[in-house]
């Protein structure tokens, strides 16, 4: 086998959501097929708004997946519909956890509960024989699966330096209204309500809001604005996720609430205080302090090139599709009844 025949056989097959996160796969080095023009998702192909397209990869329709008469070397799925979508396949899967259990209850208040929930997630992983990848501790713990727990991954140097010449907050995030209780906005407002702040993302229910155009214009948000903000519920969401930690790649200080997983530390690398008049005098002096900002800002950066490198996500995450691999060689898949979709 040359090496173009071995790059091929390494061909992964993931569907498309979570653009953000589905980008770090381009750094994996196989190629990679992802499925397009699924339901539910408010752009029919890839988001160039959230990320470029992914290096090594090619589009296809569902429905091209399941017929390719190819061998994928690893799936890559997001959720239970995900898994039934691809039943038909014959290769090893992965699970993605990229939300808490509570979270996903308290979003979209299913007519389940939580452990319902969780034991159709457990029954029908076993049945299929799937890997499940944790993409935090927290995430995992909440579902029961804590074997593998990848971090995604940040690269500092895809970021322009800073500058913070926009004596500004950003915030980003979509579908804002239907996740207030996860994100604390109640508290959001109550600490920004008089300070300027800059939201991006698409929550189309929000005049004046909208995403960035791609992601250079994001880039040069992130290398302008002063400092930016993540706030969560500790009981449904982590004190970092992929938008705060690309602030901390690109050199930003972070504000938020206090939170045990934060990644910031108080008064060095960004602000955190669950007294709203404490944290908005905090975000006013760094709007009136630009070097502040600065010094605050590199040592945020500091903590997302050591913490959260991309580099670490593709060495955790090939080992997830060997484990996968390894366990569908080892797993007796029964065939896969029809189970209420979540």
């Amino acid at each position: 086998m040359n090496v173009e025949q071995e790059t091929e056989s390494r061909r992964l097959l993931v569907l498309n959501c979570h653009e953000a996160w589905v980008y770090q796969l381009g750094g994996l080095g196989y190629p990679l097929d992802i499925i397009i023009g699924l339901k539910g998702r408010h752009t029919v192909g890839w988001d160039v708004r959230m990320r470029p397209v992914p290096a090594n990869c090619r589009f296809v329709s569902l429905e091209e997946a399941l017929a390719w008469k190819g061998r994928y070397y690893c799936i890559i799925t997001h959720n239970i519909t995900d898994l039934m979508d691809v039943r038909e396949r014959p290769e090893p899967r992965i699970l993605v956890l990229h939300c808490s259990l509570q979270g996903r209850i308290a979003e979209e208040r299913p007519s389940v509960t939580a452990e319902q929930m969780k034991e159709v997630v457990h029954r029908y992983v076993e049945l299929v024989g799937c890997h499940v990848v944790a993409s935090s501790r927290f995430k995992g713990e909440s579902w029961g699966f804590t074997e593998d727990v990848v971090t995604f991954g940040v690269e500092v140097d895809d970021y322009l330096p800073y500058s913070g010449e926009v004596a500004e907050g950003l915030r980003i995030c979509n579908f804002v209204n239907k996740r207030r209780k996860i994100l604390l906005w109640d508290f959001h407002e109550e600490v920004f309500g008089d300070i300027a702040v800059r939201l991006v993302g698409h929550n189309p229910d929000i005049a004046g809001v909208s995403s960035a155009a791609n992601w250079d214009e994001l880039k040069r948000l992130l290398q302008s604005h002063r400092f930016y903000i993540h706030t969560a519920d500790p009981r449904y969401e982590e004190g970092y996720n992929m938008a705060s930690m690309e602030a901390m790649a690109a050199g930003l200080a972070v504000i938020g609430n206090r939170h045990p997983s934060s990644p910031i530390v108080h008064g060095v690398s960004g602000f955190l205080s669950d007294e709203p008049g404490e944290l908005g005098d905090c975000a006013r002096l760094l709007l009136a302090d630009r070097e502040l900002a600065v010094s605050m800002g590199r040592e945020a950066q500091k903590v997302a090139r050591e913490h959260f490198s991309l580099r670490r996500f593709s060495e955790g995450f090939l080992r997830s599709i060997e484990t996968a691999r390894a366990k569908w060689r080892g797993a007796s898949v029964r065939p896969v009844e029809p189970i209420r979709r979540l």
